[in-house]
């Protein structure tokens, strides 16, 4: 299967080097960014081909990474739909609910797999505490996302950005929906750079999440506490800590196993075995219209 990049950014690289390490499952064709100066910069370094215009590289390819900012995903996901080449949409899939809606529409219509880049549902530490989950019954969750502040993300949604990856996850890990939340955060530049969320969901779990740009130090964490244990997740150190009545014990992950290769694996499997993405439009949809829902809360504080 022949795929390309969108994108040359960080993360656009990042699914540049992964597609490289699959030649058994695909061949990277090229790369396509309108800056020029980042894309001759990214197809140096990798050897691969930089196409001029994003028409010519859609119409060498069958599938596609999409990493560009999101007001650009509409637009470049319906050029995609055109040319019937596949996508895997970084998260959130679209800037608005509208534009989401009616990208999963003409996708679906087209025979087109929408698959959305929500990457911790193929982190491996997510697999195993999913599976620990599954004969406990859950009390409360909590959340911890936080990196410290770049210039680079001036301009960007706390919420949109990293407590959207949870808002995934807390739907995954509980099989449950969030029917009721309450929302503080702080509003620095303009847009939401600190957040905190308390919810409910239907089976009466409670979660608090919180997002921030504002942090010393990167954070990753989940703890999880059940009527027989406490669940203690690091997505950064790659470990678990199970602690109830009779024992504590911690599973280690190896960090060189990457959820983005698990990923791009399974994006690829969806289409050659034509089955639903893992992740689908429709749940980058749910996801976006929980956080945009979060964010004009935090607004309107």
């Amino acid at each position: 299967m022949k795929v390309g990049v969108i994108g040359t950014g960080n993360m656009g690289e990042n699914h540049v080097k992964t597609y490289l390490s699959m030649r058994d499952h695909c061949k990277l064709v090229g790369i396509y960014d309108r800056d020029e100066e980042k894309t001759q910069r990214i197809a140096k370094k990798y050897k691969v081909k930089k196409f001029q215009s994003l028409p010519n590289l859609l119409e060498s390819v069958d599938a596609v990474s999409i990493a560009v900012p999101t007001e650009l995903h509409y637009d470049i996901g319906l050029l995609c739909v055109k040319h019937h080449v596949h996508m895997l949409m970084e998260k959130p899939i679209t800037d608005t609910l509208e534009n989401a809606e009616h990208l999963i529409s003409e996708a679906s219509q087209a025979g087109v797999k929408l698959q959305v880049g929500h990457i911790e549902l193929f982190n491996p530490l997510i697999q195993i505490l999913s599976q620990e989950l599954k004969n406990e019954k859950i009390i409360g969750v909590d959340f911890h996302r936080m990196s410290p502040y770049d210039e680079k993300i001036k301009d960007v949604d706390v919420v949109k950005d990293l407590m959207i990856h949870d808002l995934y996850l807390v739907r995954e890990l509980l099989q449950d929906e969030m029917i009721d939340f309450y929302t503080l955060g702080k509003i620095i530049e303009n847009t939401p750079k600190y957040a905190t969320v308390i919810a409910k969901s239907s089976k009466g779990v409670i979660a608090q999440l919180t997002a921030s740009f504002k942090s010393q130090r990167k954070i990753r964490r989940i703890s999880i506490l059940t009527e027989n244990a406490l669940i203690e997740a690091d997505i950064l150190a790659g470990r678990i800590i199970l602690s109830n009545h009779y024992i504590t014990k911690t599973i280690a992950f190896d960090n060189e196993i990457q959820p983005l290769k698990l990923q791009l694996i399974d994006f690829i499997d969806c289409i050659k075995s034509d089955k639903n993405p893992s992740v689908s439009g429709v749940d980058g949809l749910i996801a976006l219209q929980i956080s945009q829902e979060i964010s004009e809360a935090i607004y309107q504080h």
